[in-house]
């Protein structure tokens, strides 16, 4: 495939000279070197910006079904996070359930840019086996592949029992990375297996212990959230200790981790992230609205950490609109200092979220990287009068819904609609879900 008459192709977010107007052309599921050739199918960009595929670094997908909640708004973490449980056990987590709920996050996030997303699974039924749990995350990762879009799925835990968590990541492993697989990621590219904690506001330094054998054993990234607004005041309760003196403790302050939100850090501790080469993911859509607190992400970049950007669940960010979040980091980051370019929150959203990952294969457009590709059309009213296009594609048109998005040289959005499912059936096929409670 060959992607003719762009405006702009974004083909390094970190690198400006690197943009260009050539076709774009992808071979076998990757960025190719040299020219199309005839059997190549050719799609129009004219008047269009094409940038890499956006990765959502951190989500909660199950959260899809349970948005706007009562009592859910405006509230202490501390009275939001059982309010959520609550919700999620009435519905009765299973594999239905969280097929469903991923289905509508997924398309959600591809029908808004987001070709890889990072599903924080941490919520699981009462009692549930190892093979029990083993049978949800499949559900969510074949809902996932059935949509077309790149799953990071990680084994997440909130308050379970250690060895319980530990067994049950192991058994994930087994299943999903037995045929083969490099630092969690299958062959293919389109699932990648971590694991990680909620927090210390949650879990036991067992269970981050035990999780992080399961990550050595099989090479894999391992995630956790610290320095919201409840993790610091639990962990100064609990343990009269900061989360990140917890966590350097616990084996978690080394390369391999990416801590979430960070909306309260000290200069002492951006100092020590940044010696023990942890990356970090940006929640502003989530963090904001529910007055937890804006992550200095300028100091953080500033010194040398690598910042991604998530949406988080539709449980405090009520969409998974990347690109919208993206608008945000860019509105509030002058609050907690200058305020960030919108070529550098475009670099969070792609590779910045993608080397938190470990992918160095995604993010970009340079020959070698997965063709994961998102076409924004810029030739209409909204983007009248905007000198800078890339910068256009933040600052203008809020809201904005890419016209296609590719993933793995595959069309999976076209002319802003699903190629591979309905968006009426997964509305519907969630609502039917819900009312239907468990089985």
């Amino acid at each position: 495939m060959q992607l003719t008459g762009a405006t702009v192709v974004v083909a390094d977010p970190h690198d400006p000279s690197r943009d260009h107007s050539d076709p774009l052309v992808f071979t076998d599921g990757w960025v190719h070197h040299g020219p199309a050739t005839a059997d190549d199918d050719t799609l129009d960009v004219t008047g269009c910006v094409v940038t890499p595929g956006l990765v959502n670094a951190h989500h909660h997908l199950l959260q899809s079904g349970f948005r706007t909640l009562p009592g859910t708004r405006a509230v202490p973490m501390r009275d939001w996070l059982p309010r959520m449980a609550a919700a999620y056990a009435g519905a009765g987590i299973d594999p239905s359930l969280v097929s469903a709920t991923t289905a509508a996050g997924v398309a959600e996030g591809l029908l808004t840019g987001v070709t890889t997303v990072a599903d924080h699974h941490l919520n699981w039924p009462a009692g549930a086996s190892a093979e029990q749990t083993v049978e949800i995350a499949d559900a969510i990762a074949a809902s996932a592949r059935g949509l077309g879009s790149r799953l990071v799925y990680v084994r997440g835990s909130a308050r379970d029992d250690p060895r319980t968590a530990a067994d049950s990541a192991q058994a994930m492993a087994e299943h999903f990375l037995s045929t083969g697989h490099h630092g969690g990621v299958t062959a293919d590219g389109m699932l990648q297996f971590a694991v990680g904690p909620a927090g210390v506001h949650s879990d036991a330094e067992e269970t981050f212990r035990l999780l992080g054998d399961v990550a050595r054993e099989w090479g894999l990234r391992r995630r956790t959230q610290a320095n919201e607004q409840v993790d610091i005041e639990i962990a100064l309760e609990r343990y009269g200790r900061r989360p990140l003196d917890l966590l350097e403790g616990w084996g978690w302050l080394e390369p391999g981790v990416t801590i979430a939100h960070l909306c309260d850090v000290t200069e002492d501790e951006i100092a020590r992230l940044a010696q023990a080469g942890i990356t970090a993911t940006h929640a502003p859509g989530c963090d904001v609205p529910m007055g937890w607190g804006i992550a200095p992400v300028r100091r953080l970049l500033e010194a040398g950490i690598t910042v991604g950007l998530g949406t988080s669940g539709g449980g405090s960010n009520d969409a998974g609109h990347l690109l919208a979040d993206a608008r945000l980091a860019m509105q509030v980051s002058g609050l907690v200092g200058q305020q960030l370019e919108a070529r550098s929150v475009l670099a969070m959203a792609t590779a910045g979220s993608a080397d938190g990952l470990g992918r160095s294969d995604l993010g970009r457009l340079t020959p070698g990287s997965r063709a994961d590709a998102c076409v924004w059309d810029v030739s209409g009213v909204a983007d009248a009068g905007v000198a800078d296009p890339v910068g256009g594609l933040l600052w203008a048109s809020p809201g904005r819904r890419p016209r296609h998005v590719i993933v793995g040289g595959e069309v999976v959005v076209r002319d802003y609609a699903l190629v591979t499912d309905d968006e009426d059936r997964i509305v519907a096929a969630l609502e039917a879900r819900l009312q239907r409670g468990p089985a």
